[in-house]
């Protein structure tokens, strides 16, 4: 199975909120189209990790300041800002993940 060899991206995060939501990637699905799905899905990974620690600095003020909610609500938030950053086009690594992912599945294929 040396073509699946390249579907095996792993995250630290097990979270669902990682999931990208590709429509249309079903079963029969190209191996382009599903490469391309995970080099979105690690670029939202990687962006998500960026955005938490910029976020992680911020103190809170006001009324609904701090607290174990917060943290849990900025988390989805991160998360959500991130998906949507990788889907509007990212910052470029999705482009060269999916690169080095077809360049490793044509290698497994001589």
């Amino acid at each position: 199975m040396a073509s699946d060899a390249s579907f095996t991206l792993s995250t630290a995060t097990s979270s669902a909120l990682h999931t990208v939501a590709e429509p249309g990637l079903g079963a029969k699905a190209t191996p382009q189209a599903r490469a391309r799905a995970k080099a979105v899905e690690f670029e939202q990974v990687f962006l998500s990790t960026m955005f938490n620690q910029m976020f992680a600095g911020l103190e809170s003020s006001g009324p609904f300041h701090g607290g174990q909610a917060e943290e849990t609500w900025r988390g989805i938030l991160v998360d959500r800002y991130a998906g949507e950053v990788a889907r509007a086009g990212g910052i470029g690594l999705a482009d060269a993940v999916y690169a080095q992912l077809l360049q490793v599945q044509e290698g497994a294929t001589k």
